[in-house]
């Protein structure tokens, strides 16, 4: 069934409903939205020929528009890819190339910079930026009914960050997004319609995927004055908007508890923040519950299977009493009802409980395979299963703690290293407040163990000393950089290949 549908649904049971804010104030109502979705499909049929299965995408800050574009690309059949308002315009060049995108829509504050490289995008049609006379035209067409679409038809075409090569296209079809947001109502949280989600990060990655729960409701979509992440503006909304939920990465969530800890900020507004898109360190999430209390659940999924393969839900995270407790927490726990979880070794067989290996996951929700590329889905896609890359482990209750992507493991010795054990007890130290571990080539070892430490009054040797006391010595950091930050994406996902890249500068 066409995704579109949610809204007309929402719009039928419950058209005086508010939609869609700017801040705290009402844009849209369910009818409105509806109505304007329609007849920007019904335009691009008309005046571009757009046919069912045609690629339109978005290049956009999160706006207002946004969620009407979506549903009116559904509305028409067609499917979404929507692009990273960060990346370079000559990645996105590549992006609108290789989906063979028919046309674009783009937010003022990005089109300047675009315009040099749309000129070469041979499949293009048109492009149009929400706000101006030529965008309000489109919405000028006579609203018709969504088209049919099948569950396997493909809805939503999301680009990998391409960090090990050329992005790919991960394609999820309607039945995958069908399938991840009945994962959201069993897994992560109800959802009524006062509720309200706030677009705090890009609408074009997770954040944005969280849409249908909400409208499946007809609940309330607020795009932040600031267009992203400000946790005055948050905090400021949890008040004015009431019952907020939203999707932030580990890093948004720590910059949050931060701010509400040192500003003694009401959380009461506070719905419901789901994490996920990195690693939360136990002592962060520990942080987070003292502070703002149970409204965390942590979600792991990939673009691959979006938002959907285990769950830790507020109630285990709140459950200090339980015996492994501090475990679970370090976890990203167990899986979603719509899938399937293993941890295998290099042939597929199950690894036993608690051994690392490669987390497997099949179900609804995992992708289609990669857009005009066999090879790559072949590899990914093995008898069914989704091979994610990442290193983990399950312990007896079925709760997985990721170790790495296997990319990320270091072989010092002969030895695997997993980053983030190393993290987790760096981040025992007071004074450290951020901290990244990589792998750097070495002729006697083959890799050594680097730390990126963002704190205060920290030493090399002080941090030696918490190492040599929890982990074993050959796990220890070779060297230790000390930095003011650490390198982010737009979605505050730590970049290690940056950092590996800047090895090259003198050790500490």
């Amino acid at each position: 069934m066409n995704l579109a549908q949610l809204l007309v649904r929402a719009a039928r049971c419950q058209p005086d409903r508010a939609a869609v804010l700017l801040g705290d104030q009402v844009v849209s109502d369910y009818r409105t939205l509806a109505q304007r979705a329609a007849c920007l499909a019904q335009s691009l049929r008309q005046t571009l020929s757009l046919q069912p299965g045609e690629r339109v995408a978005l290049v956009m800050t999160n706006h207002i528009s946004y969620l009407e574009l979506l549903y009116a690309t559904w509305w028409l059949g067609g499917v979404v890819v929507p692009i990273n308002a960060k990346l370079h315009p000559k990645e996105v060049a590549f992006i609108l190339d290789d989906a063979q995108a028919s046309v674009l829509f783009v937010t003022a504050d990005l089109a300047p910079a675009l315009q040099p490289v749309l000129a070469n995008a041979a499949s293009l049609r048109a492009t149009f930026t929400p706000g101006t006379p030529a965008y309000d035209a489109l919405l000028g067409a006579t609203a018709t009914e969504p088209v049919q679409r099948d569950g396997d038809d493909l809805a939503w075409l999301f680009y990998t960050s391409g960090t090990t090569g050329r992005p790919k296209g991960v394609m999820q079809t309607h039945r995958n997004l069908w399938a991840m947001t009945a994962c959201y109502f069993s897994d992560v949280d109800a959802v009524s319609s006062d509720d309200a989600i706030v677009y705090a990060a890009p609408m074009s990655h997770g954040a944005g995927l969280y849409n249908f729960a909400f409208v499946a409701k007809a609940a309330r979509h607020v795009v932040p004055v600031s267009s992203g992440f400000d946790p005055a503006e948050l905090v400021a909304l949890s008040q004015s908007v009431g019952k907020l939920c939203l999707f932030a990465a580990p890093t948004m969530v720590n910059r949050l508890v931060a701010y509400v800890q040192g500003h003694a900020a009401p959380v009461a507004g506070f719905k419901t923040i789901v994490y996920g898109g990195g690693p939360m360190y136990a002592r962060d999430i520990q942080t987070a519950l003292q502070v703002m209390g149970p409204r965390f659940v942590q979600i792991y999924g990939q673009g691959e299977s979006p938002m959907t393969i285990t769950v830790l839900p507020r109630q285990q995270l709140m459950d200090a009493n339980h015996p492994q407790w501090l475990e679970r927490l370090a976890s990203v726990g167990h899986a979603q009802t719509q899938v399937q979880v293993r941890v295998v070794d290099q042939r597929g067989a199950d690894l036993p409980v608690g051994q690392a290996g490669e987390v497997v996951v099949r179900g609804d929700p995992v992708m289609a395979g990669y857009w005009r590329n066999p090879e790559a889905t072949a590899k990914a896609l093995q008898d069914g299963w989704l091979w994610t890359g990442d290193v983990g482990a399950l312990d007896a209750n079925g709760f997985l703690t990721l170790k790495d992507r296997s990319k990320d493991v270091i072989i010092s010795g002969g030895s695997n290293i997993y980053p983030r054990e190393v993290e987790e007890v760096l981040l025992l130290h007071p004074g450290v407040r951020e901290v990244s571990v990589v792998g750097q080539m070495d002729a006697q070892w083959g890799e050594v163990v680097v730390a990126f430490v963002v704190g205060t009054d920290v030493t090399a040797p002080a941090l030696d000393d918490l190492c040599l006391q929890h982990i074993a010595r050959f796990k220890r950091p070779k060297s230790y950089r000390f930095v003011e930050t650490l390198p982010k994406n737009n979605y505050g996902k730590i970049l290690k290949t940056v950092l590996r890249a800047g090895l090259c500068a003198p050790p500490v």
